[in-house]
């Protein structure tokens, strides 16, 4: 019995990664709206006359076509999804493929995420367009908590479920959620600041400094001791930064925000 050839036509999608495939060919691993995270094999995208290859990049909104059921279905065919627009600043790029790598980490093929889709995509433009890069990670950060199934409980206590209060502080305990704290405990978060994440509304650098404690302690424990590439990037490259500088200024170096090229990413 023979079957028909599953056909997919024009899918909003980004790419999250590649892998070179013999001497001119790529595994395209993207994040589409109506279809979640795929592998597509594409043929011919490498080399000097392949006419696809200035657009399959990351970061870029495309309209993709393939057809297959298999593992990698075939790419065959690949169109802007938008007008080109401003490229996403140079100094945040680490921070983009530290947001495709967590995508790649956290969520299952074939799984749909519409609203995760949404998000990174805002997110994407929201940096390209200027905004602040620390709000942005922190709210894509949470949604992604929120759309594999980890989302955040902001709003109560754990223990006594009282709501949070602006005033009190907070220890956050994972698989737990959040435990009321006194002010001097090691890692209490400030609950203003954690009513400001919950409303997406990040501004202080007090506010972000909780967000992103918190939500590294979430995310961590969704991995499940899965290191980061690009987390390992950033640590290696401030490093030799900060041996490169002067003893009396190395100690006022911060991390860098991108790689000098996209990082490996394996599974």
């Amino acid at each position: 019995m023979s079957h028909s050839t599953r056909r997919t036509h024009l899918a909003p999608g980004y790419i999250l990664h590649h892998m070179p495939y013999r001497d001119t060919s790529r595994i395209l691993e993207v994040l589409t709206r109506e279809h979640g995270r795929l592998s597509l094999f594409a043929r011919g995208v490498r080399g000097p006359k392949a006419k696809l290859a200035p657009l399959l990049q990351p970061f870029r909104l495309l309209l993709l076509s393939w057809s297959g059921r298999g593992d990698a279905p075939l790419l065959v065919g690949a169109e802007p999804g938008d007008a080109a627009g401003r490229p996403l600043p140079t100094s945040h790029l680490m921070a983009c493929f530290y947001l495709n790598e967590l995508v790649l980490k956290l969520t299952s093929r074939h799984d749909p995420h519409p609203v995760l889709f949404d998000s990174y995509h805002e997110a994407l433009e929201d940096l390209r367009g200027g905004g602040a890069l620390e709000p942005a990670l922190r709210i894509f950060e949470k949604r992604l908590l929120e759309e594999v199934g980890y989302g955040l409980d902001l709003e109560a206590e754990s223990r006594t479920g009282r709501r949070v209060s602006a005033e009190a502080y907070y220890r956050f305990r994972p698989a737990h959620g959040l435990v009321e704290a006194s002010p001097d405990t090691p890692g209490a978060l400030s609950g203003r600041s954690l009513m400001s994440l919950a409303r997406e509304r990040l501004a202080s650098p007090a506010e972000l400094e909780d967000a992103r404690r918190l939500l590294r302690s979430a995310l961590d424990h969704c991995l499940e001791g899965r290191e980061l590439v690009t987390r390992a990037i950033a640590r290696s490259v401030t490093r030799s930064v900060t041996r490169s500088m002067p003893r009396s200024t190395a100690h006022r170096a911060s991390p860098p925000r991108e790689p000098a090229h996209a990082p490996e990413v394996r599974k």
